[in-house]
């Protein structure tokens, strides 16, 4: 094969690579900053994203309700808690744990918050996770929560991509880069051990180990009284896992399908199939979630219960669990429903939710399992928005269909006039793929609405509604229309709908979103001069991919925090963990279907593409940046025009504050409007 030219951009922090960056970000926003509303449109947006009328999301621990929020006054945020009494009141009065702006600014450190491990049930202490520039990895510091003051000498890890959690004040289990050999080919720990206070991380006893070809090593903790349970296992690739029980001097495996996610709650055990699964002379099929006695499992009994069976137009999307019930998020057609489980006279009862449709519903127990008397025990919450409906969080409780709502977002578009629809476009192979349309208010068919299509197509990821004060101000209110794929690779239709679209059969991801754009033209929707496509990580693959296969069909591209280099995808960073997605480039047979769609190995002098945006960070260690840079640098070489930035913080997210999401999302809706307008 011949060397890679560009193999110098991989090097993320290297003199001549940042000197290219630099170069093509002023390039980028010369070009950018100079069109028209450029500024006023980073203005709107971040007064969007800077809102103090968004739903402070909330984790219960105990008597507190945890919230992490960011706005103009704290760009980096502020850790905060509250109770549920005064997160029911217009304003509630926080009590902020962590200042994120003031630790970075004392300790010289662009810190962004990456999460807590709450001690329980103390609820004194927590385990602090801080990232630089916003990336994957981050360093820990036990911090206490009384004292709002790191411990010293507390539990301390430096920078790496760690799994760490409490078994008790003074224990924990933690992965992390323990040295050479600790780590699994994707980054991720390989080895999982039981470290004490005061004791150095060199002397923490093994408690399980993964093999170097695992994505990763991982613990679960459960303190529930009565059910404390710790599961080890290891993460075979993205889909299948092993699974066994620590009891303190050894584990002992809990045996399942490989693709099945179990999970315990109290006395029972719950199981979600990836694949058909027979058990004597039942067959359970794949998208099934079943539910069984914990104990009766573990000695190795099967007698389950089918709490949800799929059908070709339902799949599950979810669940949470309240101390006696099950409530089930199912995707109908791609819209949320709800219904209930619960064990009475000994057998499983089903109910239905009425809950609001057809948008999307999110489901989120407020159950502690650690307080014995829980006066919120069967209590949840449940979130609704969609296109055109602010987020709503509303407070429910099983066996009723009351719902008191608690937050509502604010509208930051006028929605009046606008309309949103499902159509379906007929694939390559005869599939109906669905798709959302969101129509701003006046437009009609006529084939000159500037239009975005959307889309993800992979790991099972749905693309359900969603309420979008950004799209409103930057996109519907100018008359853009939104076009969202539900294509293959994705969840909506279940395991089934995924799987249609891994390894050798990727290209149906692809076939599915050109169906789609050739069905937003052919019904007059808009037309190939108007349309433009964006997609970001596994969507970064999916759009470039179908620039180079129908470019004819687009005039614009956004690129984001990419995959690209698919001959090497699993050299870089946390690549290797996606094989179970794409295949192993290293086979010659299955690189025999990977280099068929691999964007950086199909790039033509002789075509005339798109004009692309490419967007990525440099602290993106999950996705390599080198994807974008050296793409960019090919289609260069061969004469293709195309835009290039670089958020030099940002993770895989893109941006490590509001101001930085302004900005690159303002870099994107004017070059989209740009390329697209009238």
């Amino acid at each position: 094969m011949t060397p890679d030219p560009h193999l110098w951009l991989e090097d993320v922090q290297g003199e001549a690579a940042l000197a290219w960056v630099r170069e093509r970000n002023a390039q980028a926003r010369q070009a950018l900053e100079a069109l028209p509303d450029f500024g006023a449109m980073r203005t709107r947006i971040r007064a969007v994203l800077d809102s103090r009328d968004r739903i402070p999301t909330v984790a219960r621990r105990g008597e507190w309700l945890y919230n992490f929020w960011q706005d103009a006054d704290n760009p980096r945020g502020l850790w905060r808690r509250t109770s549920l009494e005064q997160y029911r009141s217009h304003d509630p009065q926080w009590d902020t744990l962590l200042d994120v702006d003031a630790l970075g600014s004392a300790e010289g450190e662009n810190w962004v918050f990456a999460g807590a491990a709450v001690l329980r049930p103390l609820d004194e202490r927590c385990l602090l996770k801080l990232s630089r520039g916003g990336a994957d990895a981050a360093v820990v510091r036990e911090f206490d929560l009384t004292t709002r003051r790191f411990v010293p000498d507390g539990f301390m890890l430096p920078e790496a991509k760690s799994d760490i959690d409490w078994l008790d004040r003074d224990t924990v289990l933690v992965g992390t880069d323990f040295g050479p050999g600790s780590l699994t080919h994707s980054g991720y720990p390989r080895v999982v051990k039981r470290w004490r206070r005061g004791e150095a991380l060199a002397q923490a006893s093994t408690v399980f180990e993964g093999e170097p070809q695992d994505v990763s090593a991982w613990f679960s903790i459960d303190l529930t009284p009565g059910f404390e349970r710790t599961l080890v296992g290891r993460a075979l690739d993205f889909y299948r896992t092993s699974v066994a029980r620590w009891l303190g001097g050894g584990v002992v495996a809990i045996h399942k399908p490989e693709d099945a996610r179990i999970s315990f709650w109290r006395e029972h055990l719950l199981i979600e199939l990836r694949s058909d699964w027979t058990i004597g002379a039942i067959t359970h099929p794949r998208g099934c979630l079943l539910v069984g006695d914990a104990a009766a499992y573990e000695a190795g009994a099967r007698e389950l219960t089918r709490l949800f069976e799929p059908t070709p137009t339902r799949s599950l999307a979810g669940y949470t669990t309240t101390r006696s019930h099950v409530v089930l998020d199912i995707l109908d057609n791609v819209a949320s429903r709800l219904e209930e489980w619960h064990v009475e006279g000994g057998r499983w009862q089903r109910r239905e939710i009425r809950a609001p449709f057809p948008g999307t519903i999110g489901v989120a127990a407020l159950h502690d399992p650690m307080l014995a008397d829980d006066a919120l025990a069967e209590n949840y919450w449940l979130s609704y928005s969609d296109f055109l409906t602010p987020d709503s969080l509303m407070l429910a409780a099983t066996g009723s269909d009351a719902q008191q709502t608690i937050k509502s977002r604010t509208r930051f578009f006028d929605a009046t006039g606008m309309r949103v629809e499902q159509q379906f476009a007929t694939s390559k192979d005869g599939t109906r793929v669905p798709y959302f349309v969101v129509w701003p208010a006046g437009a009609k068919a006529d084939g000159r609405n500037p239009t975005l299509l959307y889309g993800y197509g992979g790991f099972e990821v749905s693309q359900q509604p969603w309420y979008s004060g950004t799209f409103g101000t930057a996109w519907y209110e100018r008359g853009g229309v939104l076009v969202v794929a539900n294509i293959r690779g994705g969840g909506e239709f279940g395991p089934a709908w995924h799987q249609a679209a891994v390894l050798q059969h990727k290209q149906r991801s692809y076939d599915d979103f050109i169906a789609v754009a050739e069905d937003v033209i052919a019904r007059g929707i808009t037309s190939a001069r108007h349309l433009g496509m964006q997609g970001g990580s596994n969507g970064g693959l999916l759009v470039a991919a179908v620039m180079l296969q129908r470019p004819e069909l687009f005039n614009a591209v956004v690129c984001s925090v990419p995959l690209l280099d698919m001959r090497r995808y699993h050299k870089l960073l946390a690549g290797a963990s996606w094989m179970a997605e794409y295949g192993n480039p290293d086979d010659p047979d299955q690189w025999a279907w990977i280099a068929r769609y691999s964007p950086y190995h199909n790039v033509r002098a002789d075509q005339e593409l798109p004009r692309v945006l490419f967007t990525t960070s440099t602290r993106d260690d999950r996705v390599h940046p080198g994807h974008a840079r050296k793409m960019a640098a090919r289609l260069l070489e061969q004469g293709h025009d195309l835009l290039y930035y670089e958020n030099i913080e940002g993770g895989h997210g893109g941006a490590a504050d509001n101001a930085q999401r302004a900005d690159i999302l303002a870099l994107e809706f004017s070059f989209l409007w740009q390329q697209l307008k009238t």
